[in-house]
């Protein structure tokens, strides 16, 4: 162990407020990095790799609660579909379809988070605000037993100015407001603002994040 994990999962824990929770994005790092924030308290780990995964989650412990952040491919979903306790980039009704689909012959229901495009940055995956509440009022999703949206996810747009970033998560956080109004009022479960990752969490933090994924900022440069 050649990375503080310990100490840097530590100094992230004590700026999250009470409302926040953390999913350390653990991708191309080894198990022992995974073990160290393990031994530490975090049970919610992020990936995006189905194969990297499917191999972590054969060697360590059966209660880490395993977060999909990447893009998922329908074909890729049957593979996560036994073990995976929350997918946040769900971005068509295709793949919560497909999700459905493989939840269901697992007898599970699966937790996932609607993906927004609201960065400037140009970006192949996620709802754009107005997809996201076409998606939400043609009311499909209803009727997947399987499948329990709890939320939205978003990134911002990887620059510095501050207040674009803050302006861009306050555009997730209305819309939050706005689906959860319409669609989700007497939804407990629909309370999840996932947006926030080493770089600008903590602005996230400021406009209503709940969960925030932190990577880099814990395990250090991903070991490829």
């Amino acid at each position: 162990m050649d990375y503080d994990v310990k100490g840097n999962l530590r100094d992230v824990l004590a700026t999250l407020p009470g409302t926040a929770r953390l999913v350390a994005i653990s991708k191309y790092h080894p198990a022992e990095y995974i073990m160290e924030a393990y031994g530490e308290g975090q049970r919610i780990f992020g990936e995006s790799h189905e194969r990297e995964l499917t191999a972590k989650t054969g060697e360590l412990p059966d209660d880490i609660e395993w977060h999909f952040i990447g893009h998922l491919q329908t074909n890729k979903v049957k593979y996560i579909a036994p073990y995976i306790s929350m997918i946040e980039s769900v971005d068509s009704m295709r793949l919560l379809r497909e999700i459905n689909k493989h939840a269901s012959r697992h007898d599970r229901v699966i937790d996932v988070l609607l993906e927004l495009r609201v960065a400037e940055e140009e970006t192949k995956f996620g709802l754009t605000p107005d997809e996201c509440r076409q998606l939400l009022d043609d009311g499909e999703w209803r009727t997947l037993d399987h499948v329990r949206i709890c939320g939205l996810m978003t990134m911002a747009s990887y620059v510095d100015d501050e207040e674009q970033i803050r302006s861009e998560f306050m555009e997730a956080s209305r819309l939050f407001d706005e689906v959860k109004a319409r669609h989700f009022a007497d939804a407990g479960w629909f309370c999840e603002r996932s947006w926030g990752m080493s770089h600008d969490y903590r602005i996230a933090l400021e406009c209503n994040s709940t969960m925030v994924r932190v990577g880099t900022k814990i395990f250090g440069p991903r070991v490829y």
